[in-house]
């Protein structure tokens, strides 16, 4: 209903508008009345415009073709009676909702029709030139506003985006964690146990020809196994900290990871960078252990070399083995856990690349990876997304640039013949020379965004040139009351310091500064035009205008400026709400992988760590065939663990990992934050909670959550209730719930599901869903999956 009403109010105000000035308002006002004909042509031209407009949010380009053709019908009908608000109105929709490019060719048709009637009407005549300068005018202000307006709400896209992948990086923190563990937890089991079984077997197959392979492979088993089990205990405190990439140089690591793989009796060349480091570089490590460790396996005692050539941001891996020597030793294909190949894959996705895994072209085996060569997370994207937004900008400051200019201009071509007495070809050289002034002027305001306070001193310094000018050219004194029309670059620029400055505080001398100096030159270029009193009394004249002028302008500037400030704080205020809810939300998903990880410890301690300790005893102990034996036991161990933590969150019922929130939870999520201070009163449960779907009682605790946390400063009401195959969830109180990006993520959530949401201006958010449950869904019993706090 809401947006039915957004898009039709607007349209249905103009129709009403035009109807009443066309039946009473021209008559009243003395205008001509449209005959029959043309009484039909033009309400035939407002009910096109109307219907058109009502669909400028879905398709504004056929909406703004509807209006140029509205348009161009009812001037044709009533020249002096029809308003044909309707084009500007399409065009701003088309620039707020369609790329730049589509935006220009549209605004070159909307200012081409104009063009085309204006010629129809006028015919070749000075005030034609006024009339196409206008409409030019006012089509790329309407561009302009709707480029800003695009540029805002992309923003509060982005941000509504990245408050919805926190959202499901906060709810798949439990999948995350388990997946991070089995790739370390692989590449533990596949470099050093592997080993382990593989030179115990060798030992025990030729220990009759060669004993002295029993001691090596006893001294390696225990040197392997202490390696794995400092490995290992790595990876229980990897497991308490965050997942950061390490900043140091990985070079020497990777070196170290080759010559160990290099004293199992196998040749490899490496070729690395020297500051290899970042993501990439981590990535880089474990795929060369993984496609060594393959190589180790299938091809023992085959060369191998491994390249990492840096290219135009990529980082290009490839890893070579040559065929094997002989027959694979049997048994040695059912030591892996079949993730060789997918665990590489994911490491190269995970930073953004690819991987492949064939053979080669010579025999072999090749892995081939290509990676983005980055030294942090997120530095390089926001630099591009900050390239992007100053790109797109582009049409929004010349739009400015452009009004600032000609709308002094525009008055001049309309009065040309009143102020020369003459043609406009005589007084061509004038206007050429104002039309200089006025783009020099107004050009400065095309950094306005980027450096504000530079374009201000650019507008005003530009300023004054004109006294200058008429002083040295001797313009007109006609012509030269015209540059007060350029006061409107001043405005703007004075507007751009108090929104895009440095310091709100800081900027209040923009206002003072620039009604000095704008009084200034207007005294400056009166006087040197001689419109000022004899010689005699000229200062005390100059002095007498420049004091009134100063306050006129300073009010003007100085209303201007706060009301820059007031967008400014409301523009902060929507960006600290996104950042709050941002850092919220991410707060939580590390509570919740952290209590992963420490579930996670206790798993591997006890699956892991107790099997490779006694291989380390027995291999000490000098019993070769017990180490073996214990070897495939702790691979054994490591596999379970793999195939378990390979699993959905929602298939572990056990008590070791903790399943997702539901409805049911609302209540002990409720208390927290009674404990914590704020007013939460809870309706509704259990008997609402009952026998939910669990993708419904899922999301009904997650968009719960997000409304509760968006805060709010008053009590906050949650009530849920069961009506026939329906849920409704209510939050009153949470106004920041109901806007910007907290509004946009609750909205996608229901959207991936089947309901809907409104939400009301009060800070009421209102959610349907359907408790229908699919073919394959079981329903969820009301057990909450936490204790009471």
């Amino acid at each position: 209903m809401e947006t039915t009403i957004r898009n039709w109010l607007l349209p249905a105000l103009l129709a009403a508008a035009q109807i009443a000035w066309l039946w009473s308002g021209a008559g009243l006002a003395g205008a001509e009345v449209p005959g029959a004909a043309a009484l039909v042509a033009v309400l035939g031209a407002v009910a096109a415009e109307t219907a058109a407009l009502g669909r400028r949010r879905q398709t504004p380009v056929r909406a703004l073709a509807w209006s140029l053709g509205a348009l161009f019908v009812g001037q044709l009908a009533w020249q002096d009676g029809y308003f044909g608000l309707g084009t500007p109105i399409g065009l701003y929709s088309v620039a707020v909702r369609c790329p730049v490019p589509v935006t220009v060719r549209a605004l070159a048709a909307a200012v081409g029709v104009e063009w085309l009637h204006s010629l129809v009407h006028l015919g070749v005549r000075p005030a034609l030139a006024a009339e196409l300068v206008l409409g030019a005018l006012v089509y790329a202000v309407c561009v302009g506003l709707g480029e800003a307006r695009r540029q805002w709400l992309k923003g509060r896209s982005l941000a509504a985006g990245r408050l919805a992948g926190a959202e499901e990086t906060r709810r798949r923190a439990g999948d995350t964690e388990r997946q991070r563990l089995a790739r370390e937890l692989h590449d533990v089991s596949a470099h050093h146990l592997t080993s382990v079984v593989i030179t115990a077997d060798a030992a025990r197959r030729l220990g009759d020809s060669r004993p002295e392979l029993t001691a090596e492979a006893l001294t390696f088993a225990e040197r392997t196994g202490t390696e794995t089990l400092t490995a290992l205990r790595r990876l229980v405190g990897l497991l308490r900290d965050a997942d950061r990439p390490d900043p140091r140089p990985m070079t020497a690591r990777i070196e170290e990871l080759i010559a160990g793989f290099g004293r199992l009796g196998r040749p490899i060349d490496a070729v690395l960078p020297a500051d290899l480091a970042g993501p990439a570089a981590e990535a880089v490590h474990g795929i060369v252990r993984e496609a060594l460790t393959n190589a180790l396996r299938y091809a023992p005692g085959s060369a191998a070399r491994v390249g990492v050539v840096r290219g135009e941001g990529v980082l290009e891996l490839t890893v070579d083995n040559a065929p094997p020597r002989g027959a694979v030793p049997d048994g040695v294909g059912g030591l892996g856990s079949g993730r060789g190949v997918a665990g590489m894959k994911e490491r190269a996705a995970a930073v953004g690349g690819e991987l492949t895994a064939g053979p080669a072209p010579g025999g072999g085996w090749r892995v081939r990876a290509t990676l983005p060569d980055v030294t942090g997370p997120w530095g390089p994207p926001e630099e591009a997304a900050r390239r992007d937004v100053l790109r797109e900008q582009r049409l929004a400051d010349p739009a400015l640039v452009l009004t600032a200019t000609l709308f002094p201009l525009v008055f001049a071509l309309v009065t040309v013949e009143e102020w020369t007495g003459t043609s406009l070809r005589a007084a061509l050289p004038d206007l050429l020379l104002l039309a200089a002034l006025l783009t020099a002027h107004a050009v400065p305001l095309l950094w306005r965004r980027r450096a504000p306070w530079p374009a201000l001193l650019g507008v005003l310094a530009t300023s004054w040139l004109w006294p200058a000018a008429v002083a040295v050219a001797g313009l007109p004194s006609r012509v030269s009351g015209f540059f007060a029309g350029g006061m409107l670059a001043e405005l703007l620029a004075v507007y751009a310091v108090a929104v895009y400055g440095r310091g709100a505080a800081r900027t209040w001398p923009a206002w003072c500064a620039a009604a000095v100096s704008l009084s200034g030159t207007l005294v400056a270029t009166a006087g040197a035009d001689g419109r000022l009193l004899d010689e005699t009394s000229v200062w005390p004249t100059a002095l007498v205008m420049f004091i009134p002028l100063t306050v006129l302008f300073a009010a003007v500037f100085a209303a201007l400026w706060g009301a820059g400030l007031a967008v400014r704080r409301r523009r902060l205020r929507i960006l600290a709400w996104d950042d709050y809810a941002l850092a919220g939300t991410l707060w939580h998903a590390e509570r919740a992988a952290d209590a992963e990880r420490h579930r996670l410890a206790a798993k591997l301690h006890d699956a892991v760590l107790h099997p490779t300790t006694a291989l380390v005893e027995q291999a000490r102990q000098g019993r070769l065939e017990e180490v073996a034996a214990g070897a495939r036991s702790a691979l054994a161990a490591m596999r379970e663990l793999l195939h378990s933590l390979g699993k959905p969150e929602e298939d572990h019922p056990g008590p070791g990992l903790a399943p997702a929130p539901t409805a049911a939870d609302l209540d002990a999520l409720c208390r927290s934050l009674r404990a914590a201070g704020r007013d939460v009163t809870l309706r509704g449960l259990p008997g609402a909670a009952r026998n939910l779907p669990p993708s419904v009682t899922r999301s009904a605790y997650r968009m719960v959550e997000a409304a509760l946390d968006a805060g709010g400063p008053g009590p906050v009401r949650v009530t849920l209730r069961r009506r026939r195959n329906t849920l409704r969830v209510t939050v009153t109180g949470v106004p920041p719930a109901v806007t910007g990006p907290v509004a946009e993520a609750l909205k996608a959530q229901v959207g991936a599901g089947t309901g809907s949401i409104t939400y009301e201006q009060t800070g009421t958010v209102r959610v349907l869903l359907s408790t229908r449950p699919s073919p394959r869904e079981p329903v969820q019993e009301v057990f909450p999956s936490s204790p009471p706090v």
